[in-house]
């Protein structure tokens, strides 16, 4: 007889799309994080380093911030 082993469930990070290099995320609602800014630094992509939200640049979007 073999025993279940309990695996741990992986939880897929949050993708958003935006519309400039340079983000800002407070991990979203009242129970977030500190307010970081984040740059794709022209890779097209960054992660929190909080809450490993995946922020992707939306193709055609341009460089520019506000």
């Amino acid at each position: 007889m073999s025993e279940a082993q309990d695996t741990p469930e992986v939880i897929e990070p949050e993708v958003i799309e935006i519309d400039s290099e340079t983000v800002a995320c407070d991990g979203g609602g009242a129970l977030g994080h500190p307010r970081v800014w984040l740059n794709t630094g022209g890779k097209g992509a960054v992660d929190c380093p909080y809450c490993d939200r995946h922020y992707v640049l939306k193709p055609g979007a341009g460089s520019g911030g506000h």
